[in-house]
């Protein structure tokens, strides 16, 4: 009999252990095809913006996570591949009052000016009472998120996705689509026209260019951040 009370007993953790298994190879499917920018540990994926260089201050490994640091300098750093159609995720969370931002279609040429999808403790900095065009998961001061974005408190990671596919661009946060927007359309001319952007060329059209982390002199933190590359076949 006690034997086979040991017996059950070891069925039973077998099978707690396999649900974890599991949903770890489901997990690893459903990433099929994504390359890790920062997995924790390296940030050899990463450099300044203008020096070419991982910068040797502000920007750190903490905890698993790429984390700028109040004030810390450093500049804004941006991918060393770049992408044109590509599906990129990662993870974030800002402190009180902060701001920071993920851009994209950056051309080094032309500095950090990008689309930009907006990292910012809504609350708290002056720009969240500035509009919506100003708050998380904006198109920086172009166009608006959805109202009822799912977003979480200060300090605590929210989810975001950055989809550009064809002309189609879509914004999504902790799992649900809050803008999308068609580059090239009279609609986003319109909006760009109204905007801080109206007079750089080349902006609201899809072209290849770096991803960019912003310094905004606050801090940040970023995790799990990979990207699948859409325009390869």
């Amino acid at each position: 009999m006690k034997q086979l009370s040991h017996l059950l007993v070891a069925i039973a953790f077998a099978g707690m252990m396999t649900i974890p298994v599991l949903a770890e190879k489901n997990s690893a499917k459903q990433e099929n095809g994504f390359v890790a920018l920062f997995d924790g540990k390296s940030t050899n994926q990463w450099m300044n913006a203008r020096s070419g260089k991982f910068p040797e201050k502000g920007w750190t490994i903490e905890d698993g996570c790429l984390k700028h640091t109040a004030k810390g300098g450093g500049g804004d750093i941006i991918t060393r591949s770049t992408y044109e159609q590509f599906d990129f995720r990662f993870e974030w969370k800002v402190a009180k009052g902060a701001n920071s931002g993920v851009k994209y279609f950056i051309i080094r040429e032309r500095g950090s000016l990008g689309h930009e999808y907006q990292v910012l403790d809504d609350e708290n900095h002056p720009d969240g009472a500035k509009g919506a065009n100003r708050q998380t998961a904006a198109f920086y001061d172009v166009l608006d998120p959805a109202n009822n974005k799912p977003i979480k408190p200060v300090g605590e990671f929210n989810s975001s996705r950055i989809l550009v596919k064809g002309n189609t661009v879509k914004h999504f946060l902790n799992g649900k689509v809050v803008l999308t927007y068609k580059l090239g359309s009279d609609e986003l001319k319109a909006a760009i026209a109204r905007s801080k952007f109206k007079n750089l060329k080349v902006f609201g059209q899809r072209l290849p260019g770096h991803i960019l982390l912003q310094d905004h002199g606050d801090a940040v933190w970023y995790r799990n951040i990979r990207i699948r590359d859409l325009s390869k076949k």
